[in-house]
């Protein structure tokens, strides 16, 4: 792995229904960044990692 490079990873909640609706997430440092699995070079949301948490809690509420 290059170390400028992000290691990506399937979410476990991702759809496994065929329909491609699954998301990977990065850290990178103490930041995350996501992005579309299908469109593995088009944009991404990157986050610090308060505002990654706080966006994960949101959604599981």
């Amino acid at each position: 792995m290059e170390l400028n490079r992000p290691s990506w990873r399937k979410s476990s909640r991702s759809n496994g229904g065929g329909d491609g609706n699954c998301v990977e997430l990065a850290y990178i440092g103490p930041d995350a960044a996501v992005r579309d699995s299908k469109n593995t070079v088009g944009p991404r949301i990157a986050l610090p990692g308060n505002g990654f948490r706080a966006l994960v809690r949101h959604v599981r509420g």
